[in-house]
């Protein structure tokens, strides 16, 4: 199919300029102004903006074995609405990824089903118990890395020895960083809000402690490492000073870690996730970490979970939210617009480090995939829980305004999403 986008601003080499776009074959073809062709149907995009597909390098798809939560297809949908034409998904799924064979599963999903790009990560080890190694060098070939989110690697000795193989097959590993010998039955952050209204707290210290220890193991193995959804100070301060040490490490956050605190929770399974939202000073310190170049990446962890499951109040709800449609928007409102950082800093974190980082998505340039996404970003519109494509309903930020609205998204030259 050929296009012929027409008048948008599109963001080229850390700048935005009006110009067409050309697509034909699936790929960008040319760029420029006053384009026309021949059998190409015209997308008027006067007023609209275009960025190259934003990455999200950490989701829950949920498939194989937790489809009443999500699927790959209704998940890529929501991502696809959301501007994302790249996720990685993480593997606490049933089987989980820790073999070629339960791999081709899940890959035979994504291959079936999947409306963007989709790249899996195995297991750290077998069954995510942090004892025995997964088969990391089988699968190498077919993941982008290797992680047992949703629980830490407890034990150091295997968190070495998977650093080791992983840095002799020349993959990352994408760490959950957590210290179940602190968590003591918390599940919001050891904070004023937990102290005010009797829950039980997630220190700090059970996301940081494990992360120093890592950083030590990365300088003797060398292996790339990216720690998952960090939410504390003292997170970022260890991941600044490893950079200035050489470290071969990156991070990501998530804009409810960038956006709210403990002092907004409500009695709400839909504020908790893990890690919990934290104090203001976490907040201020995560918000330096962007802007700075500590942290990397903004990651959703978008993790679906039934109404039922997430319906049982802050104790008892499972820990998720989703995030992928409102990502964008949530950032450009409360980070851009509020004159924290530029637009251009967060096309940075949304899309440009994921491919320094990870090797996916791609620019807005001749000859490249045409993989970006189209939106309004005078529009607002209110976070609906009823209008996510989504299984997943659980949103911190339901009932919120918000400005950008995605419009259209184009995958591989085709339209995956359009509001339309």
């Amino acid at each position: 199919m050929k296009y012929l986008v027409k008048s948008a601003n599109v963001y080229i080499d850390n700048s935005f300029s009006v110009v067409d776009l050309f697509i034909d074959g699936g790929n960008i073809v040319s760029i420029g102004q006053n384009l026309s062709h021949s059998n190409a149907i015209v997308i008027s995009a006067q007023g609209l903006t275009i960025f190259p597909g934003f990455s999200d390098v950490h989701v829950h798809l949920r498939e194989p074995g937790f489809s009443y939560k999500e699927t790959v297809a209704s998940g890529t949908l929501a991502a696809a609405k959301g501007g994302y034409t790249n996720v990685c998904t993480m593997p606490n799924l049933k089987p989980c990824p820790d073999s070629v064979e339960h791999l081709t599963e899940q890959l035979e999903i994504i291959k079936r089903n999947a409306k963007v790009n989709v790249y899996p990560f195995g297991t750290i080890t077998v069954g995510e118990n942090g004892q025995v190694l997964s088969d990391m060098e089988g699968m190498a070939e077919n993941v982008i890395g290797y992680s047992d989110d949703g629980r830490g690697v407890q034990n150091q000795e295997i968190m070495l020895s998977a650093m080791q193989k992983a840095k002799s097959l020349n993959k990352i590993i994408s760490a959950h960083c957590e210290d179940n010998s602190l968590l003591f039955g918390g599940y919001i952050h050891d904070g004023e809000y937990a102290k005010l209204h009797g829950h039980k707290g997630i220190c700090s210290e059970s996301e940081w402690g494990p992360i120093k220890r890592d950083i030590e193991l990365v300088k003797k193995t060398g292996c790339k490492y990216h720690v998952c959804h960090i939410s504390t100070k003292e997170s970022v301060e260890l991941i600044r000073q490893a950079k200035k040490d050489g470290v071969d490490i990156t991070c990501e956050t998530g804009p409810h870690y960038l956006t709210i605190n403990d002092s907004m929770l409500r009695e709400d399974g839909r504020f908790k996730m893990n890690p919990p939202i934290r104090s203001e000073e976490d907040r201020l310190a995560l918000i330096e970490g962007i802007k700075d170049g500590t942290i990397d990446v903004i990651a959703t962890d978008h993790a679906p979970h039934s109404a039922e499951e997430k319906s049982k109040g802050l104790e008892k709800s499972a820990m998720g939210v989703v995030g992928l449609e409102t990502a964008f928007a949530v950032c450009y409102t409360k980070l851009v617009k509020t004159g924290i950082i530029t637009l251009e800093k967060l096309v940075e974190l949304l899309n440009v480090n994921a491919t320094k980082r990870f090797g996916i998505g791609s620019q807005i340039k001749v000859g490249a995939p045409a993989d970006f996404t189209v939106f309004n970003l005078e529009e607002k519109f209110r976070v609906k829980k009823e209008d996510f494509v989504s299984m997943g309903k659980a949103s911190p930020f339901e009932g919120e305004e918000l400005y950008g609205r995605c419009k259209m998204t184009f995958v591989n030259g085709n339209i995956v999403y359009s509001e339309n």
